[in-house]
């Protein structure tokens, strides 16, 4: 691999604009800039992104954590993003496009774009966002039992959120004067998100659109709780599916709050069937026709805007 010196000027140049960065964030540019050496890629990623952040917030970016949201957790706001990216492009004389950077949430959507970036291969763009305008339209579960506020579904993972209001009516009695959010509707909102995915997802292992009347729950496997989860709470959600072949779906689930490990489900099970839409209309129901017309057609729609009845996960 060919390597390039840096001239005396040019390493007072990258000295000065890291200056406020954490020890070793220099270095690791030199060798980058020197030697091409790319694993130096990450540390200077995260030295940039710590000299904006608040000292008493550093310490949560040095876990490392790959779910530890940007905004969140770290109070990056668009103005600080835009500022690190000026800083990362200049130190790594690579430019970003702005609609590149536009769905980067967390530590681990910065290391896996920069990664490919690295590499020269194009960032993931499929990651497509969710508002729960379009979560209530897709799932067939609704207000007062819809446990998703935001998702996201990315390349073989979905991801979402639930902020535990306080309000909600079994908390009444979950307990006497202290409100716990229960174990069990925690694994309810992993198993939406896994509903979620099974009716919006562009996987290559589901040969049709799967019909949201058909999805049922099966069974749930290895879950454990590590935290109690209180009202202000935000539950981060994250399902990977394990393996999907139809009739059946296998994924594995995780919660956190605020970057804490709080529940696993090793295996939440789904039962499922496709849309029957090739199914011939009967000869002799000639009077349903036009209801059938307008079913046929929902169904050709984007599943965006589908809205079925399912049983509840």
């Amino acid at each position: 691999m060919s390597t390039t010196t840096l001239t005396e000027e040019q390493r007072q140049e990258l000295r000065e604009e890291l200056k406020r960065c954490p020890a070793g964030t220099f270095e690791a540019a030199v060798l980058f800039r020197e030697e091409k050496q790319t694993e130096q890629v990450s540390v200077i990623v995260m030295g940039v992104i710590e000299r904006f952040l608040e000292p008493e917030l550093r310490p949560k970016l040095r876990e490392g954590k790959n779910d530890t949201n940007l905004m969140e957790q770290l109070g990056i706001d668009s103005l600080t993003m835009l500022e690190i990216v000026m800083l990362l492009e200049k130190t790594l004389q690579i430019s970003f496009d702005n609609e590149e950077l536009r769905d980067l949430r967390t530590i681990g959507d910065i290391n896996s774009f920069m990664e490919a970036k690295i590499k020269g291969e194009a960032p993931e763009q499929n990651r497509r966002k969710f508002p729960i305008e379009e979560i209530a339209a897709i799932l067939p579960h609704q207000d007062p039992f819809l446990f998703l506020e935001t998702a996201s579904i990315g390349q073989g993972e979905a991801t979402g959120t639930y902020i535990i209001k306080g309000t909600e009516s079994f908390l009444q009695g979950h307990f006497k004067n202290r409100p716990v959010f229960p174990a069990s509707i925690m694994i309810e909102a992993l198993g939406q998100l896994a509903v979620f995915y099974l009716l919006a997802a562009n996987d290559d292992r589901l040969q049709q659109d799967v019909d949201a009347n058909s999805i049922y729950f099966a069974s749930c496997d290895g879950v454990r709780c590590h935290r109690v989860c209180k009202p202000g709470d935000i539950l981060t959600l994250q399902i990977r599916p394990r393996n999907i072949r139809h009739p059946l779906g296998l994924f594995h689930g995780n919660i956190s709050v605020d970057g804490e490990k709080t529940a696993v489900a090793e295996e939440i099970k789904l039962a499922f069937d496709y849309d029957r839409t090739d199914l011939p209309e009967p000869a002799d129901q000639s009077s349903n026709g036009s209801a059938q017309e307008r079913i046929q057609s929902a169904r050709k729609t984007s599943k965006s805007n589908r809205v079925g009845k399912s049983k509840t996960v």
